[in-house]
């Protein structure tokens, strides 16, 4: 699939993806840092991955964790800072919601520890029930390696 916007792109075109600039803002974000290159590009393979280019250059990067039938978990979701501000946080998930492959899906999750306002533009809220929700969560998993 591939959706255009002016001079961006956004691609879900595997090969099209830069892994290494991928990696290298991963390995630095809050929510995966010191995450191995390996890693990610499992967690990519295994997913449904979607790039955001400007002119052929990649500045963005999400994927969905999904079964493609009832359920999606949006993750590593990022534009770089020198291009935010532009709306392309929200057409990246535009594009997640409008995916042929993600549609009458009976729940999509995310986390997000400062982009509330973003999801909440393309209809996430706060769960309805969080009690009814549990994880594991292994803290700066990658910093023990």
């Amino acid at each position: 699939m591939e959706w255009q916007q002016g001079e961006f792109t956004i691609t879900t075109r595997q090969d099209d993806l830069d892994i290494e600039m991928i990696h290298g803002f991963l390995s630095t974000s809050y929510w995966a840092k010191g995450i191995p290159k390996a890693i990610v590009e499992k967690a990519i393979k295994n997913s449904l991955s979607f790039g955001v280019y400007h002119n052929g250059s990649q500045i963005g990067f999400g994927r969905a964790i999904t079964d493609r039938a009832t359920f999606a978990y949006l993750a590593d979701i990022f534009i770089l800072p020198e291009f935010r501000g532009r709306g392309l946080g929200k057409w990246l998930i535009s594009c997640f919601l409008a995916h042929p492959e993600l549609q009458g899906l009976r729940r999509w999750l995310l986390a997000t520890s400062d982009a509330h306002g973003l999801y909440r533009q393309n209809g996430f809220g706060p769960l309805k029930k969080p009690e009814n929700f549990m994880e594991i969560i292994v803290p700066e998993l990658y910093q023990r390696k």
